[in-house]
């Protein structure tokens, strides 16, 4: 079918079949659409929406736009989090290494901002000589030999979502559900995860301010992972203010690594990172309860073990 009927039938309020949505995204992925096609085939997703089963079939579609990672040789479980984004928002950058103090690996890929909030890759890439985009062997001896590695897409990993998800950010399409869903999703099955936890924020420095919105989206996430075979979970936390004291890449990798070694903590930012670790070691099976999980990474983090992995996966991707 051409491009322009798979549009046209978005378009008019139809659903695509597994195989249409198959057929688009190969063609976003061969470079054989052009930026309206692809611009005009997000806002029909926009306006008209997409079914459970639409959202599965667009995520696997874009996962299999290029190669899938494969952790089974690590000797412990691989999880990651995601968060929707907001301001002040730097909880990546201690969440990824108190997890993988713990004894989960944490292969996360991350992206840049979108709209009005910053983007984790953007925060990495404030650190001198780090290397956000290594190449695949590269990252996975970071995160064996490390615990964990944050990263942007290489090129080999969910392509068509890269060119998607730029195009998202200046068609006016940003907010769409399924196409957030999908944008997530794709990157995390490629990364080969075994589980992953979703931070999905609510307020006016989230891209959902209201909290039906952030749960409708809480729950689309948690389903079409679990459509899409992967283990996940989903909190809802407040974006009304930033996250931490500080707002800016390379002030929050500050504020990240003065939280890592205790000299400041913020109470909010403790909070909630805490509590995505907790969820994280228990999707993953290293602690039984909620409870269990916060005692172990807070004690993680209060020996300094979880700086000291930061250290470690920031000098093996080219930091000092």
């Amino acid at each position: 079918m051409l491009p322009q009927e798979i549009i046209r039938r978005k378009r008019d309020g139809h659903r695509l079949s597994a195989s249409e949505i198959a057929a688009f995204i190969e063609g976003i992925t061969a470079g054989t659409l052009s930026e309206g096609q692809i611009g005009a085939f997000a806002m029909a997703v926009f306006l008209k929406g997409m079914s459970r089963e639409e959202a599965v079939a667009l995520t696997i579609a874009m996962r299999d736009s290029g190669d899938v990672l494969d952790w089974s040789d690590l000797p412990g479980p691989v999880t990651d989090k995601h968060s929707t984004g907001g301001v002040g928002d730097n909880v990546s950058l201690m969440l990824a290494p108190i997890v993988a103090a713990c004894g989960a690996y944490v292969p996360m890929i991350s992206g840049r901002g979108l709209g009005h909030t910053g983007g984790t890759l953007d925060k990495m890439d404030a650190i001198p000589g780090y290397t956000s985009q290594p190449d695949v062997a590269r990252f996975r001896k970071t995160v064996l030999e490390t615990g964990c590695a944050i990263i942007g897409q290489t090129a080999d990993l969910a392509p068509a979502d890269r060119r998607l998800y730029a195009i998202r950010d200046v068609t006016g399409t940003v907010e769409s559900v399924p196409l957030i869903t999908a944008s997530i999703l794709s990157k995390k099955l490629a990364a080969g995860l075994g589980s992953l936890v979703l931070d999905v924020k609510v307020g006016n420095g989230a891209f959902m301010e209201k909290s039906r919105d952030a749960v409708a989206l809480a729950n689309s996430l948690v389903e079409v992972a679990n459509g899409a075979g992967l283990k996940a979970s989903a909190l809802v936390t407040g974006m009304n203010e930033p996250l931490a004291s500080a707002a800016g890449n390379a002030v929050e990798v500050r504020n990240a690594v003065d939280f890592l070694t205790g000299r400041v903590r913020d109470r909010r930012l403790e909070d909630v990172t805490l509590a995505l670790a907790a969820e994280m070691l228990q999707s993953a099976g290293i602690v039984s309860s909620n409870q269990d999980g916060i005692r172990r990474a807070a004690e993680t983090l209060a020996g300094g073990r979880a700086a000291a992995v930061f250290g470690r996966m920031v000098t093996a991707l080219g930091g000092p």
